[in-house]
């Protein structure tokens, strides 16, 4: 016990480190090892045996798991750009180091910085490299795909980039790019420049350059026999791990049915190839002989199949990419086998903390990937399933029906205990539980596991080894017969109204209650209350966030780059001013940020939608919004319909709209309303026009914007999008009055925020959401002093990330994502 405790201690420690806001400074370290070895001495002298070895090795194996982590992060974090090459143009030497990703515009890749011009270049960076000629966010359908030359992991280029830190959007409760980019060791992103010059091929540079260029390889081999099959993207993704042809519609799919774990090479995957390799070597080991002698007289043919089967499974990890669940799965794989070959009992908890232990020695970083708890949460559960069920005693053999039934009972029961095991864990990263998982799952799993991965591997052999013409044509056909057989379920489940519910995000003394309930299910068959644990998970599953009071409101600006997007509760109600930026055909800040904020703080409709201009950096997430939440009523200044049906028109997808709200109005002059005791009046314009469509000039459309007032109880503020300071002199005009918070017009133009106006609102807070490094220079130097002249403190989303006003009795609080679960990993 003490052992596994020690391990536990190790991973804990580095599971700190990664939580901290700044790293230690070298006075930590001075005081903190002399503590402890004090402490150790006090503890030896002082405490009779055992418990100095039940003490001194879990708190010095923490200690250890603390110094090391620190020590590589300290390391990674000293790899960075330097300040002078931020958003400049570098002429870098580089290699290919990963599978490129394919777009018809772009190619992105990650490699290793051989030299630099200036110095000053991390030594892993992330490359876009993307074609002449933006085809616009909507895409062009009639644009043929560029023409870009054939990019191998081990390709040597000389490239001229421009480097920036990663900066991502940082938003309460949502990914964060930023650690998921420093976990992967990349330090800088980089933008090409002209045109790249082709130097040299390093093939045998790494391990990780060898299997990706099989990777590459097998991809090239594969996708003439997957062009035009709707879910070819899913059997290369089953093959090689390459996941970014995936449709995000099906991505959608898999999550409501709770099946993503599936169309990924997933644990189960990885033990099935390597349960069919150790068969195959059994079979073979048994039947061979060298120097007339059978080898399995030399070694038993079931240590020979453990050993191929973990080479097997050792392969076939590096050609999914190495993730966290291969890696997880190689590791578990590995332990057993070693402890078949040397004949040591190992129990599961054994198991469990041992390739917690050496994951995480491998890979600090692992701790901060959502699939290292979802995977091992898994394995927790099927190690410890016969402890809930038990075993029959005192019955009969019983007959073949009778064992069928039984199986397909425990089946059920285990895939329903292990979709329960996950809620919390589900909840907390994805804030949406699939209620139709089990059902799912029941016939998902052994059609996937079963027919689809195998043979979408056969298919990668017979597409890259020469084999007859009809063979790799045959099983790309019934690989995705199978799988498309599948998906027509999957596809209706997805789509019926309870395959899912949202979650709120958590407090985490909740989310740590349900995760002590399930680990009290788990344990052995008999303990006291045991089947009643389940209910712990119910208090993190249902929570609700406190809303404001009555005449209070809570105003998020949210972080969605160069964009607007606000969202105002109130007692019992929720409002969305603007949708963020549409960034491409398939991806928008609707879908990305401004839904998944919604869920995560339990707002399950919204009382009203007001999108201020036609604008794609505010209207472009509208169609993402209207799909995922119900709205009740919606203001504009323009044609909402008309607008929607020229995009579907841009999509290539003609008369496909979103459900409209249940009251469409415009916005203008005079229209107000009261709801909770707060006042929602519009200030501009002074009347409406439908044809303010996207096809009018940008500055009439900025000036025809929607601006609304929200009025409390005790504080108010002021939205004006993007007017400018004509139509602020008209409001100035109008005697305004005075605001506490303003949000910056126009993401902090210098054609906004004229002098008069500011002076004449006179804001505590002024908010500028804008992108980092963007190409318009907002928010504008000037200002940004004319605010923090006029005694308003300046926030902007690209330095802060969003924004969160809270007005209350007891006075205004704002706090900004970036600091309030500050990480030492972040920009800014």
């Amino acid at each position: 016990m003490t052992g596994r405790i020690s391990l536990l201690a190790f991973v804990a420690a580095g599971g700190a480190v990664q939580a901290l806001p700044a790293m230690p400074a070298f006075e930590f370290w001075a005081v903190l090892f002399p503590g402890a070895v004090l402490a150790s001495i006090l503890i030896r002298l002082f405490l009779p045996a055992p418990w100095p070895t039940r003490i001194l090795l879990p708190l010095w194996a923490g200690l250890l798991g603390l110094a090391i982590t620190a020590a590589r992060v300290e390391h990674r974090l000293n790899d960075a750009l330097a300040a002078g090459n931020e958003n400049k143009v570098a002429r870098v030497e580089l290699r290919i180091a990963s599978l490129p990703r394919l777009s018809p515009d772009g190619r992105q890749f990650e490699a290793d910085v051989i030299s630099s011009m200036p110095e000053g270049v991390p030594g892993r960076i992330l490359v876009s490299w993307q074609a002449p000629g933006w085809a616009g966010p909507y895409g062009r359908a009639d644009r043929a795909p560029a023409d870009f030359p054939d990019l191998i992991p081990g390709q040597v280029w000389r490239m001229a980039l421009t480097l920036k830190t990663p900066v991502g959007r940082r938003n309460p409760h949502a990914f964060d790019y930023e650690s998921h980019l420093f976990a992967q060791g990349i330090r800088a992103t980089g933008s090409v420049r002209g045109q790249p010059r082709y130097l040299d091929t390093q093939a045998w540079a790494s391990l990780e350059i060898i299997a990706n260029r099989a990777r590459h390889h097998v991809r090239a081999a594969m996708q003439p026999h997957l062009e035009g099959k709707r879910y070819g993207a899913v059997l290369l993704a089953l093959s090689i791990g390459d996941q970014a042809s995936v449709e995000p519609g099906d991505w959608q799919v898999f999550n409501r049915t709770g099946i993503t774990h599936l169309v990924s090479i997933s644990g189960s995957h990885v033990t099935m190839i390597a349960a069919m390799g150790g068969v195959l070597v059994f079979w073979i080991w048994r039947r061979m002989r060298w120097r007339g002698r059978y080898l399995a007289e030399r070694m038993p043919a079931q240590v020979a199949a453990a050993l191929g089967a973990l080479c097997v499974a050792w392969l076939y990890c590096l050609l999914a990419g190495w993730g966290v669940p291969a890696r997880r799965t190689f590791f578990m794989l590995a332990v057993l086998a070693a402890a078949y070959v040397l004949r040591m009992p190992l129990s599961a908890s054994r198991l469990l903390i041992m390739v917690a232990f050496v994951v995480v020695l491998l890979d600090p970083w692992a701790l901060l990937a959502g699939g290292f708890w979802l995977s091992f949460g898994a394995v927790g559960v099927l190690l410890a399933s016969p402890g809930w069920w038990g075993q029959p005693v005192g019955e009969g053999q019983p007959d073949r029906l009778e064992s069928v039934k039984r199986f397909l009972m425990r089946a059920a029961h285990l895939q329903l205990a292990i979709t329960m095991a996950l809620m919390p864990a589900l909840a907390l990263i994805f804030h949406e539980v699939s209620l139709a998982s089990p059902l799912a799952n029941a016939y998902a799993i052994p059609v996937i596991s079963l027919v689809v991965t195998p043979l979408s591997l056969l298919l990668a052999a017979a597409a890259l080894v020469p084999a007859p013409a009809p063979v790799a044509p045959a099983l790309a056909w019934a690989g995705h017969a199978a799988l498309d057989a599948m998906m027509a379920p999957t596809v209706w489940l997805a789509g019926w109204q309870a395959a899912s519910f949202t979650v709120a995000a958590a407090p985490w003394a909740l989310t740590l209650l349900a995760l002590a309930g399930i680990a009290w299910a788990a344990m052995p068959h008999g303990l006291p209350g045991r089947r009643l644990a389940w209910l712990l998970i119910v208090p993190a599953l249902a929570w609700r966030p406190p809303k404001p009071p009555e005449g209070g409101w809570t105003l998020h600006a949210l972080d969605v780059g160069q964009g607007g997007a606000i969202v105002i509760q109130t007692a019992r109600h929720a409002l969305l001013f603007d949708a963020g930026l549409r960034n491409s055909a398939a991806s928008d800040a609707g879908e990305r940020i401004v839904r998944p904020f919604l869920r995560a703080h339990g707002i399950g409709r919204l009382d009203a939608f007001i999108v201020s201009h036609a604008d794609i950096d505010h209207a472009g997430g509208v169609r993402s919004v209207l799909d995922g939440v119900p709205v009740q009523q919606s203001f504009s200044s323009f044609d909402l319909d008309a607008y929607l049906r020229r995009e579907s028109r841009l999509l290539g997808r003609p008369g496909d709209l979103p459900p409209l709200p249940l009251a469409v109005s415009p916005c203008r002059y005079g229209l107000a309303w009261r709801i909770d005791g707060v006042s929602f009046e519009f200030l501009w314009p002074l009347a409406s026009r439908e044809d303010a469509s996207a096809e009018t000039g940008s500055k009439e459309r900025n000036d025809q914007s929607c601006v609304l007032r929200v009025r409390g109880r005790y504080h108010s503020a002021l939205l004006p999008a993007d007017i400018g300071a004509g139509p602020e002199a008209e409001l100035v005009a109008r005697e305004l009055g005075p605001v506490d918070v303003v949000l910056a017009a126009h993401h902090g133009s210098r054609t906004s925020s004229s002098a008069s106006f500011v002076d004449h609102v006179g804001a505590a807070h002024a908010i500028a959401q804008a992108g980092p490094w963007n190409r318009y220079g907002h928010p504008h130097p000037a200002v940004q002093e004319r605010w923090e002249r006029s005694g308003a403190r300046f926030w902007r989303t690209d330095r802060h990330g969003a924004v969160t006003v809270a007005s209350r009795a007891d006075g205004l609080d704002v706090r900004a994502a970036r600091q309030v679960s500050r990480r030492y990993w972040q920009a800014y």
